[in-house]
């Protein structure tokens, strides 16, 4: 499997490798869908990016293997930037997987780090 995540990424949208004409704005692209997944508790606290084919899922992920549907949700946001479904019945289809994988991924990450929420006293 490729573990370089644009060429896994390109590989996903239909791209060669070696075709490289729209590897910045896929590139960005997938650092969009980073920022995302910081923001869902997924990834390194300090933020993640890619500026080429050279960095790996593993870089993002570690060893976690309970985190592979990350590479499909990374698919997903990205083929809906770069290239979206032309019928309203493909988008909606990509827009439920992808809520459902942003659920999973928040009981993933809950069940690693949850914390009792604080309870104010009452006045």
């Amino acid at each position: 499997m490729e573990s370089s995540i644009l060429n896994s990424t390109k590989k996903n949208l239909g791209l060669g490798e070696d075709y490289t004409a729209f590897d910045s704005d896929i590139v960005m692209h997938i650092n969009s869908v980073f920022s995302t997944l910081n923001q869902l508790g997924i990834g390194p606290d300090t933020g993640f990016m890619i500026e080429d084919a050279t960095e790996e899922w593993d870089e993002f992920l570690g060893e976690d293997m309970n985190l592979n549907l990350v590479k499909t949700y990374v698919y997903l946001r990205v083929r809906m930037l770069f290239d979206p479904p032309t019928t309203s019945y493909l988008l909606g289809a990509y827009e439920k997987q992808i809520e459902q994988m942003e659920w999973r991924i928040n009981i993933y990450r809950e069940g690693l780090s949850w914390s009792e929420p604080v309870r104010l006293p009452l006045i």
